[in-house]
């Protein structure tokens, strides 16, 4: 099976050999190909409501070579989920001719909520016997934040997408470099509104464990921890507590893009943006009362390549 994410900020690719249907819930998927790309589709929405012609054409580029990759390793069906930046776009359907042409198959461009329950998916079946439930699960993206509440027998038990994403935050409030106290108390304060409207839809503060998705969440994990190198083997699963989330943040938004740059854990398209995704992070932190977080790097994506099982 081959999934992909295409987000606001990022494209990702799995390829992957789902388990054999006898195999039990627990059995995990196969991985086959695993990429990711940042092509910053969603560069300008939320101020001019359109996609610009240059992020299309970025995401073109990394789509034709996932393509390649996907017929090479001979995946049977193909599912790409597109998410917030082409919700929002006019041009949307500049984005989805681009797409069947270059991939053979048409995007979904799924709801807020959809994007959860996949999220969800994702996240949720792999996640270690004595983690507690309920869990509230959070997805930070580029555009959007998605907030599910759920357990792995009863699935979601509610779901929401809030436009809280760390580019979303970043071209609205945070332009200096770093932002000055001011930008970013003008974030807090609007992450903050939308994280309490979100926990008066979803039940956030009566869950147990709080898991984080996302390139956001693991760069901040990664930081936490220490690492000297991106490890998604000691990242997965890691937990962090509130008191070093709140350090990381505050590091992160206090440095410029250059010594954000220089950080060994971090992507160079997530350096300018990833201050406003600490921040979106911290924030649910607060106000859902969590003393930790769980961090996953099985998401949506896993969620996608789970919705192909027949």
């Amino acid at each position: 099976m081959a999934a992909i994410d295409c987000g606001t900020n990022s494209i990702r690719l799995l390829v992957a050999d789902l388990p054999d249907p006898g195999a039990g819930p627990e059995a995990p998927l196969a991985d086959l190909s695993r990429r990711m790309e940042i092509v910053r589709l969603g560069q300008g929405v939320d101020r001019t409501g359109r996609l610009a012609p240059e992020a299309i054409e970025r995401t073109r580029v990394a789509l034709a070579d996932y393509a390649t990759e996907i017929e090479k390793l001979g995946a049977e069906r193909v599912r790409m989920v597109a998410t917030s930046a082409t919700r929002d776009a006019a041009n949307a359907d500049e984005f989805r001719t681009m797409v069947e042409r270059t991939l053979g198959v048409a995007p979904e461009v799924v709801s807020g909520d959809e994007e959860a329950r996949l999220s969800f998916t994702g996240a949720v079946r792999g996640l270690p016997a004595d983690a507690k439930a309920p869990f509230l699960v959070v997805d930070i993206g580029g555009g959007s934040t998605e907030f599910v509440v759920g357990t792995r027998d009863g699935g979601v038990q509610a779901a929401v997408s809030m436009d809280i994403g760390c580019v979303r935050m970043t071209e609205r409030h945070l332009h200096g470099d770093p932002p000055g106290l001011d930008e970013i108390a003008a974030a807090q304060a609007d992450i903050a509104v939308a994280v309490d409207r979100a926990l008066e839809v979803v039940p956030g503060r009566e869950a147990a464990t709080l898991v984080g998705l996302a390139g956001s969440v693991t760069t901040v994990v990664a930081i936490a921890e220490g690492l000297q190198a991106y490890d998604p083997g000691r990242i997965h699963h890691a937990r962090v507590p509130y008191d070093k989330v709140a350090d990381v943040t505050a590091d992160l938004l206090a440095k410029t893009r250059e010594q954000r740059l220089a950080i060994p854990v971090m992507h160079p398209g997530r350096a300018d943006v990833i201050g406003a995704g600490a921040l979106v992070l911290r924030v649910i932190m607060e106000r859902a009362g969590m003393p930790s977080v769980v961090a996953s790097e099985h998401d949506i994506l896993d969620g996608i390549a789970w919705s192909l099982q027949r």
